[in-house]
C-alpha cells in the first residue's frame, strides 16, 4: 500500500506540473512564432525580393510575416506609457493566432489603426474608438550628438485604438500593434527593411532543415530562434521547478522502499530456520538470496502497477470532469503523458531493486552460523 500510494502521488504531482507547464507555455504560443529571424548585428536588416521568393519556396514553411518593432513612448490625455510598437503585415494573424484574443477589431492594412494590450489601455485610461482625444506615439529619431530641440528628437503620429488583446499581465503591457508600413515610416525604415521575420512551420516540419535553408539564403548573417529559445528563461525556470519537485517526491519513495527493505529483513529473520534447512539440503546462499530479492521485486511490481493505475484514474477524472478548480471557471491543469509514466516506473523499479538487494544481502554465512 505504501508503494501504491507513493507511486500514485509521484505520478499525479508530475502530471500536475506538466499541466502547469503547458498552461504557462500556452501564452507564448499566442505571441511567439515557431521560428523568429533577427539580424546578427544591429536592430534591422534588408530582405530582397529574391530572398522573399526563396523563403516562400522552402518546404516546411506555411507562412512568414515581416515585422518592424521598436520600444517607443505612447501618450494619451496627459498619461504616458513606454511599450513596444510592433508593425505587422496582413500575414501576421496567420503566423500568430492573435485574433483569438482580440476584443474590438484587428488592424486594417495601410491605416493608422492600433491594437494595444489591455494593461496599456488601462494605464492610459483609454477606450476603444475614442476619437475625441489623441492617442499619440513618439518614436526617437536616429542621429548623433546632443538634442537641441525636443520636437526634432521624435517622429510622432496619431493612432486610432480599434481593439485590445488580453493574454497575461506581462504581454498585455508589452505591445501596441500597428500596420507595418506605418511602423516603417515612423522608424525611418526602407520598404524592404525589417526588425524580424516570423515563421509558421507546417505540422511535422523538420526544423533543422528549415534552419539550414534560411541561414543559407541570408549567408549566416541572421539569428534564428525557436519558441523555446525565445523564452529560454521561462523554460529553464519550469524545468528547474519540475526537477526539484521530482527529487522531493523521490525522497518519499526512498523512505517507502526502505520500509520494504526493512519488512524483507524482518521476514528473513522470521524464516531463518527454514533458510538454514534449505541451506543444509544443499541450497546455495545465492539461490536463497534470490527468493527474497524476487519477493521484493514482486511487491514493487504490484505496487507500481496499481499506483500508476490509481494515478492515471485521478488525472483522467480531473482532466475530463474538472473536480479541482483554481477559479470558478478554470480547472486545475493536468496533463497525462507517457514520459511521466516512464519516469515514475524507472524511479520505483530502480529504488525497489536496490532496496530488495540490500535486504536479500542479509542472507549470508553469518546468518547461518547465528541460526546454528
Amino acid at each position: 500500500m505504501g508503494i501504491v500510494v507513493s507511486t500514485a502521488a509521484l505520478f499525479v504531482i508530475l502530471s500536475v506540473f506538466s499541466g502547469l507547464k503547458d498552461y504557462s507555455l500556452s501564452f507564448t504560443n499566442t505571441t511567439d512564432p515557431d521560428l523568429m529571424l533577427t539580424p546578427s548585428a544591429g536592430k534591422s536588416f534588408f530582405v530582397s525580393a529574391q530572398q522573399e521568393e526563396q523563403l516562400k519556396a522552402i518546404k516546411g514553411i506555411a507562412a512568414f510575416s515581416k515585422v518592424a518593432e521598436e520600444r517607443v513612448l505612447f501618450y494619451f490625455d496627459g498619461k504616458e506609457q513606454v511599450a513596444y510598437m510592433k508593425g505587422v503585415d496582413s500575414v501576421f494573424s496567420t503566423v500568430i493566432p492573435i485574433k483569438n484574443h482580440i476584443t474590438g477589431q484587428w488592424l486594417e492594412p495601410r491605416t493608422i489603426q492600433a491594437v494595444a494590450g489591455a494593461t496599456i489601455m488601462q494605464k492610459l485610461s483609454m477606450a476603444l474608438f475614442d476619437f475625441n482625444r489623441d492617442f499619440e506615439v513618439f518614436v526617437p529619431k536616429a542621429g548623433k550628438g546632443a538634442i537641441q530641440n525636443p520636437d526634432d528628437a521624435f517622429t510622432k503620429t496619431v493612432l486610432v485604438p480599434m481593439g485590445y488583446y488580453v493574454i497575461n499581465d506581462d504581454l498585455d503591457s508589452k505591445y501596441v500593434f500597428v500596420d507595418l508600413s506605418l511602423a516603417q515610416e515612423l522608424l525611418q525604415f526602407k520598404p524592404n527593411q525589417f526588425s524580424s521575420l516570423e515563421f509558421k512551420a507546417t505540422p511535422g516540419a523538420n526544423e533543422a532543415d528549415i534552419r539550414q535553408k534560411i541561414e543559407t539564403i541570408f549567408k549566416g548573417k541572421v539569428v534564428l530562434k525557436n519558441r523555446e529559445q525565445l523564452n529560454d528563461s521561462l523554460y529553464k525556470m519550469l524545468n528547474a521547478e519540475n526537477l526539484v519537485v521530482y527529487l522531493f517526491c523521490s525522497l518519499v519513495i526512498v523512505l517507502t522502499l526502505f520500509c520494504l527493505a526493512g519488512a524483507l529483513i524482518m521476514l528473513i529473520l522470521d524464516k531463518k530456520e527454514n533458510i538454514k534447512t534449505l541451506y543444509s539440503l544443499g541450497a546455495e546462499i545465492k539461490s536463497l538470496r534470490s527468493i527474497f530479492f524476487y519477493q521484493g521485486f514482486f511487491i514493487t511490481t504490484i505496487g507500481a502497477t496499481f499506483g500508476i493505475a490509481l494515478g492515471t484514474a485521478i488525472i483522467l477524472i480531473q482532466k475530463h470532469y474538472s473536480v479541482v478548480m483554481i477559479t470558478g471557471s478554470m480547472a486545475y491543469p493536468v496533463d497525462f503523458n507517457t514520459a511521466n509514466v516512464l519516469v515514475v516506473l524507472a524511479t520505483i523499479f530502480t529504488l525497489g531493486i536496490l532496496a530488495s538487494r540490500i535486504a536479500a544481502a542479509r542472507v549470508n554465512k553469518k546468518l547461518m552460523d547465528h541460526s546454528s
